[in-house]
């Protein structure tokens, strides 16, 4: 797979590398697994009881496993198919008002996803490139998508399912949305002032990451 104008420079091609790391021994899930088990050692927990508790977690997380999976693999075509890049090359003509855009497209990513996790993964190459293309600190962008995916966590159909069953309120889950959805709106426009606010006038306090 290769990189060719007007992301590198002209009459250019760089190998764009697909590599997939399997990191079995850093990633977060491994230490919880550990935890889990040093809890069973200290706790004095059965075999039998924990296995049973595992069981019933795999069960509970089997779709959001699935879900998580499948965005990531959408994620990996969108990137080395060029669809992230086509999308950023449209998004770079919004020009100085990207900036208050940024944190939207975090948040259009969780309503759809239920997931920040999944609207970085989603939308995160995206920000990237646009801000490439603007000639804006990438840390911003990716940081926006972040932060405006955890305002529309208020929003997330699966995040106010689980809210209305988890106080009662099943069947309360339309009145529930139209509450908080002016709320959300008005915190994610606040956002996209505070981003552009920081891209224009104090683009200082952004750290350089190399």
């Amino acid at each position: 797979i290769f990189k060719s104008p007007p992301f590198v420079e002209a009459n250019q091609s760089v190998s764009f590398p697909v590599v997939f790391k399997f990191l079995l021994i850093n990633t977060v899930g491994t230490s919880i697994f550990l935890a889990a088990l040093i809890s069973m050692l200290v706790l004095r927990v059965r075999v039998s009881d924990a296995l049973s508790v595992f069981g019933e977690t795999l069960k509970e997380m089997r779709y959001p496993i699935l879900t998580i999976g499948l965005v990531l693999s959408f994620a990996y075509v969108s990137n080395y198919s060029g669809i992230s890049s086509t999308l950023a090359l449209a998004l770079t003509h919004t020009g100085l008002a990207f900036t208050f855009f940024s944190p939207l497209i975090g948040w259009v990513g969780v309503f759809l996803t239920g997931s920040d996790t999944s609207s970085n993964l989603l939308f995160g190459s995206l920000q990237q490139l646009t801000a490439q293309r603007l000639h804006l600190p990438e840390v911003l962008t990716l940081t926006a998508n972040t932060v405006g995916g955890t305002l529309g966590k208020m929003i997330s159909p699966q995040s106010i399912a689980i809210a209305c069953a988890a106080v009662g309120l099943a069947g309360k889950e339309s009145d529930l949305f139209k509450f908080t959805v002016k709320y959300s709106l008005i915190f994610v426009a606040i956002m996209g002032v505070v981003i552009s606010a920081i891209a224009y006038l104090i683009p200082e306090v952004v750290p350089a990451i190399k």
